[in-house]
């Protein structure tokens, strides 16, 4: 392992790509810690403490919330964003035609993207605001007259620009660096707060509470690292053709489905999911029913969280699969190869069997992301486990963790193996 990332750093290429996505997230973790104007900001802990939903959005903002910082909003904007307009392209046909198109219309979808990425952190930025002054007020930290209009306007102003700078880090190391910006920002918004999290556990369980809970996270990462890894392979055979002299074809080889396709992204787009409607409580009358029931949605603790959490990502698991992966293509291009799969015919047959292997092996690693997410924030409800809290850590952030570190060294692993290195995953 050592030694592949000496050689790592011995590419030029690959050195200069790891720097630059080094040092852009320097600057993401900079700009966390850099406070918008006019606001206390020693009294939003109290605010904090009170409400664990903003906690579980300061994890994915890498601690920027709590300091009410330039990069408050986080990137849940932009995922959020993503999320509606991937669902989007299966009801709108000019966005479905677009995705087709290939590079040309994914750079249009892209443009929207952040169009809407902008409405969506104008939005947030309003809502955040908006409670943050009252919640200043009700602690006497702020007067009856709250923060003015400029200060007001100075303030959301800054978060828009924050999260079009966030967005814009994250395309540069999508294209100039490492690759998965994105995944790579939220990987480090929460690691950043794993000493954190430690020291708390430490703090309330001694080192005996340490030691076992580096003993559940092991467990849980090889747990993790077992389903990532593990795939369904549907033998193919191609058929011998002969071209004037040569013979072509007539080789053995496998199509690789994996368990768990979609990766973290079901993880990702399900959190920024529930987190939305969180804003939308700023602007509605704590008295009615609709708060209510809202305010309920968004306990991370509560039941209806966790189930309706489970449930979406069942449902991204099987969404997000059936975006990346088309049974009908791979069967086309088979066909096209004189490739076939042994005890199945060509064609419409063969893309039935792809799929209906692919929907019954997907069930269990939705189910798995599913009860990886949900438990261990059960787990420290019940046994009050800081590190388990959703201020803190969660299944949530180990499968992203664990997800996005894997994804990293496939990227880096096929950039040695272009060079003729020995990679990381032997």
């Amino acid at each position: 392992m050592i030694e592949a990332i000496g050689k790592a750093f011995k590419v030029p290429d690959l050195k200069r790509r790891i720097l630059f996505t080094l040092a852009l997230i320097g600057i993401y973790r900079f700009g966390a810690h850099v406070p918008v104007p006019g606001v206390n900001i020693g009294a939003l802990k109290d605010i904090f403490e009170q409400a664990p939903l903003l906690g579980f959005m300061d994890l994915f903002a890498g601690g920027a919330l709590s300091n009410f910082a330039v990069f408050a909003l986080g990137i849940m904007p932009y995922i959020t964003a993503s999320i509606i307009m991937q669902l989007l392209t299966v009801v709108i046909p000019t966005l479905n035609q677009w995705q087709k198109e290939g590079e040309v219309g994914q750079r249009k979808i892209t443009q929207y993207t952040r169009y809407f990425t902008l409405g969506l952190a104008l939005v947030q930025s309003v809502a955040m605001t908006m409670f943050f002054e009252r919640q200043l007020i009700e602690i006497g930290s702020l007067g009856a007259a709250g923060l003015g209009f400029g200060v007001k306007a100075l303030i959301i102003i800054t978060l828009v620009a924050g999260t079009a700078l966030i967005m814009w880090l994250g395309e540069l190391i999508t294209q100039r660096g490492i690759g998965n910006g994105m995944s790579i920002l939220i990987f480090a918004s929460i690691i950043a707060r794993l000493p954190e999290s430690l020291f708390a556990t430490g703090k309330t369980g001694g080192v005996a509470a340490v030691i076992g809970l580096v003993v559940i996270l092991l467990g849980i990462i090889v747990g993790i690292v077992f389903v990532e890894k593990a795939q369904r392979r549907i033998p193919v055979q191609y058929a011998k053709r002969v071209v004037g002299r040569k013979v072509y074809g007539g080789s053995s080889t496998y199509i690789p489905l994996k368990v768990n396709s979609a990766g973290v992204i079901p993880i990702i787009f399900a959190s920024s999911l529930l987190i939305f409607p969180a804003t939308f409580l700023q602007f509605l009358d704590t008295r009615t029913v609709v708060y209510q029931i809202i305010n309920k949605l968004t306990d991370p603790s509560g039941a209806l969280y966790l189930t309706s959490f489970a449930v979406l990502v069942i449902f991204f698991t099987y969404f997000y699969t059936a975006i990346i992966f088309n049974p009908i293509d791979i069967s086309d291009n088979m066909k096209k190869n004189g490739g076939f799969i042994p005890g199945v015919r060509p064609g419409k047959p063969t893309a039935g069997y792809i799929d209906r292997v692919l929907t019954r092996i997907t069930l269990p690693g939705a189910f798995f992301l599913a009860t990886v997410a949900i438990l261990p924030t059960i787990i420290g409800s019940m046994f009050n486990i800081p590190f388990f809290q959703r201020g803190d850590f969660s299944g949530i952030s180990l499968l992203i963790i664990v997800g996005v570190a894997l994804e990293l060294m496939r990227q880096i692993e096929s950039q040695l193996l272009m060079r003729h290195y020995e990679g990381f995953l032997k």
